[in-house]
Formats: structure tokens, C-alpha cells, sequence
């Protein structure tokens, strides 16, 4: 249990009464994190006892913890999409993953078109941006390479990281489609840095972009590569798993989890030691489960009790961390149970920091606000849905029903009702042990035409 820093009545107090700032100049800045293939159980603050993370043990510490959160899809590129935009990933085009980085032949990442966000769409970044934020996005991109989806196109001043899902973090070239594909880019054009090690690139240009905009206030999407594979932990985080006899490969994979802690930590020590830590909302959310991929040695990471990995619709494909921390501003060392979404990131944010959204904007998430300083807020949400492949699930109150689930972790398939429902109470049973489809039939019939109502529409697939 985390201990509250002070009491919660008096940080309610004051964030309830802190005025949304008038001027650019006076608006906090901001930090999005976003973990990838992190497992639903894997922090410290989430309940591992065989993993180090302290830095996001103390993030949390210094904020509000959900653990109802939900990403929008159980993948990468439809996780990051919503993130950004507020919105489904399907109705914003990404319902799957986006296109692979150019090859060597090409220099230049405008010649590929190829799956990604729309083109003049509206994103986070672009919010900031029109709000007088500097903007920056560092890590990992995964949502277009062509003209018009790339970061510098979708609101962001500044970008540095690769364009496809996976990188050797050593040499920069892409996991998936090698031999002939380097994927490391500053603004837009390729940059070769062999042997630098990426997390570690990626504090640099982070601290860097920080340093240089002191007079305004900044926007960073900062999307860490780790822990997906390739697991590639520093040596002593690999020498220290060794030594505690964790077994493989959960040892490869606890060693990269720490890896990332420790660049948390160099982040947040950057922004202490320039005085800006009370001056910065941070966000910090995983994109989606844990991999069982072959390139991630079938697995390392952990769902806790939930059924599900990543590319499920089970609660451990989708149910993870997510942290919200803005020290002096908003309550401190707590934690939040109410049904939170990863749409719900830009409406939070606009409000938190005085920033207009155009009322007219189509957004599927709703604002955070009052659920952050308030545990006794109800949901904003009074149903949400997810959609992957022949996959889909829907979630109102205590029911889920989900649509062809399949678990992707080594627990056996569920057996489904007429070969494709299953139906979960999520309040009494959040392991998604038992499939009640059967015994409810009037909720699998409410919750079909709930979803076929106002989700099926604009799949974008």
C-alpha cells in the first residue's frame, strides 16, 4: 500500500479550486508515457513481488492509480491511435496495426503511404500545439509512414524514434521486415547511430527538447519501446534477475521492465532538477498486455488473475497500468476504481490544462477530472467497446460480452455459447472465469444490440 502524502481531503480541496490558467505561459506542461506490451500485473504499484519498478511505484505515489483502466485495443497501433485522438481506432482508420518503416532504398519517409492516423486529423499534439504548447513526440510512432500520418504531420514540433512497431535497440533496425530496413528518424529523415543504446537515446532527446523550451510550456508524447520485445535489459538488471533465480523467461523480461523504470526515473530526476516537477502533469499508461510471441520467448510478462494477453479482449489484454500525477495540483498516493478509458487521456488533459477542445469534435472519451478528485465520482462511462480482427467485446456496468475471444496466454480456450459468446460479470468475477452467456441470455441479447447500435458502424478495418 502506498502511503498518502498528506490528506486526501485537503489535495481534493485544492485541486477542486485550482483555476484553469488563462495564459499559454502559465499552463503546466505535459508528459504522456506509454509503456508497450507491458503486462496487466507488472509494476510494483500493481501488486508484482519479482519485479523492480520503483520509479513508477513512486509516480504512483505522487498521483492517482486507476485499476479499472482499459486501453482501446489490445495491440499497439489501435492503442496509441485512441490515446491521441480521443476516438475509437476505428473510427480514425486504425483498427489494426499501421504500416512496417520504409526500406534502406528509401531515405526518405515520404514516399510510402500505407496505413495511419488521417491525414489533417486532430490529435493531441495538435491540441497543444494550437494552445501555444511546444510539441514533441519521442519513442515509438507505429500509426503511419506516409505523407500526412507521419508526427510531424499529426501536431508534433519535434519527433525522434522509428515509424514501424519494433527495433534492435542497438543497431535500429527493424525487428520484423529486416534485413534491409533502419528505422531511427529525426524530423522526418533517417539518422544513423549504431550501437547507441535507444532507451537511453530516448532520455537524451527528451531531456534535450525540455531544456530548449523553458519558455513556453511543453507537450511530450514520450513512447518507450520496452517491454516489447526484443528483450534487451542492461546488463546489470540481466545479472540481477540471474541472481534471483528468476526463471526463464521472466528473468529476460523483468530485466527490460527495469530498464524502462530506471529511464522513468532519469525522466522525472530531469524535470526535479529543473524545478519543473510541480509544473508537469504526467501521464503513464501501458498500450496493451503482454506478448506471448515467439520473438518475445512466448511470453515473460504477467496478467496477474486475469485471463488474457496481448491480442485478446480478455481483461489481461486490455486492463492495465495507468497512472496520473500532478503533484500540489492533484491528489497524491491514491487510487481510483471507476471504469477509465484510454479515449478519456485528451478530454482530461484539455481540462486540467485550459485548453479548448472544438465542441464539435466527435470524441469517444470523456474527461477524468472529477473521477481523479473524487473516488466517490461515478464513470464517465456508461458502456465502452473494443474491437480487434473477428473480436469484439462490450462493457456495461458490471457485464462484459465479448464476441470469439480467445486468450492468448497459456490458459485454455474458453468454451464459448453457440461457439462464439461469452459473457463475464466483471464486478463479482474480474478473472473471467466463468462464462454466464448461458444463464443470461437477455444481457447477451441487451448487450449485442448495444453494440451493433452504436459501435458496428465505421469499422475502418
Amino acid at each position: 500500500m502506498i502511503p498518502l502524502r498528506c490528506c486526501g481531503l485537503l489535495l481534493a480541496t485544492l485541486a477542486a479550486t485550482f483555476p484553469a490558467p488563462a495564459k499559454a505561459a502559465e499552463r503546466p506542461n505535459v508528459i504522456v508515457i506509454m509503456s508497450d506490451d507491458q503486462g496487466a500485473a507488472d509494476a510494483g504499484c500493481y501488486g508484482a513481488t519479482d519485479v523492480q519498478t520503483p520509479a513508477l511505484d513512486a509516480l504512483a505515489g505522487r498521483g492517482v492509480r486507476f485499476t479499472q483502466f482499459y486501453s482501446a485495443a489490445p495491440v499497439c497501433s489501435p492503442s496509441r491511435a485512441a490515446l491521441l485522438t480521443g476516438r475509437y481506432p476505428w473510427q480514425v482508420g486504425m483498427a489494426g496495426n499501421g504500416s512496417p518503416p520504409p526500406s534502406e532504398e528509401h531515405d526518405n519517409s515520404d514516399a510510402f503511404g500505407g496505413r495511419g492516423l488521417p491525414v489533417d486529423g486532430f490529435t493531441m499534439a495538435r491540441m497543444f500545439q494550437q494552445a501555444g504548447y511546444a510539441t514533441a513526440h519521442i519513442g515509438k510512432w507505429h500509426l503511419g509512414i506516409g505523407v500526412g500520418t507521419q508526427p510531424l504531420q499529426q501536431g508534433f514540433d519535434y519527433s525522434f524514434g522509428f515509424l514501424g512497431g519494433c527495433i534492435d535497440n542497438y543497431s535500429h533496425f527493424d525487428y520484423w521486415g529486416g534485413p534491409n530496413r533502419h528505422d531511427l528518424w529525426e524530423n522526418g529523415r533517417r539518422v544513423r547511430l549504431p550501437g547507441k543504446y535507444f532507451p537511453d537515446l530516448l532520455v537524451d532527446h527528451a531531456a534535450e527538447f525540455i531544456d530548449d523550451h523553458g519558455d513556453r510550456p511543453f507537450f511530450m508524447y514520450f513512447a518507450i519501446n520496452v517491454p516489447h520485445y526484443p528483450y534487451q535489459g542492461e546488463p546489470k538488471w540481466v545479472d540481477y534477475y540471474q541472481q534471483q533465480g528468476t526463471p526463464y523467461p521472466r528473468n529476460l523480461y523483468a530485466a527490460w521492465l527495469s530498464t524502462l523504470d530506471d529511464r522513468l526515473a532519469a525522466l522525472m530526476k530531469h524535470l526535479d532538477d529543473r524545478g519543473l516537477r510541480e509544473n508537469t502533469v504526467v501521464v503513464y499508461q501501458a498500450d496493451n498486455g503482454y506478448s506471448t510471441e515467439q520473438r518475445a520467448h512466448n511470453g515473460g510478462g504477467s496478467s496477474g488473475r486475469y485471463r488474457g494477453a496481448k491480442f485478446s479482449l480478455f481483461e489481461g489484454g486490455t486492463r492495465l497500468p495507468a497512472v496520473l500525477s500532478w503533484p500540489g495540483h492533484l491528489p497524491e498516493g491514491e487510487v481510483r476504481d471507476q471504469l477509465t478509458h484510454g479515449c478519456d487521456w485528451l478530454p482530461t488533459l484539455a481540462e486540467l490544462c485550459g485548453v479548448e477542445v472544438d465542441a464539435s469534435l466527435p470524441l469517444d472519451g470523456e474527461s477524468l477530472v472529477d473521477v481523479v478528485r473524487s473516488a466517490d465520482a461515478p464513470t464517465p462511462h456508461d458502456a465502452v467497446c473494443w474491437r480487434f480482427q473477428d473480436q469484439w467485446a462490450v462493457r456495461q456496468g458490471r457485464w462484459k460480452l465479448m464476441h470469439q475471444p480467445r486468450g492468448y496466454d497459456k490458459s485454455p480456450q474458453p468454451e464459448l455459447v453457440d461457439g462464439k459468446w461469452f459473457l463475464a460479470d466483471i464486478d463479482a468475477d474480474p478473472s473471467e472465469a466463468t462464462n454466464l452467456a448461458a444463464d443470461h441470455p437477455e444481457v447477451v441479447e441487451q448487450l449485442r444490440r448495444l453494440y451493433e447500435s452504436r459501435y458496428a458502424t465505421n469499422r475502418g478495418d
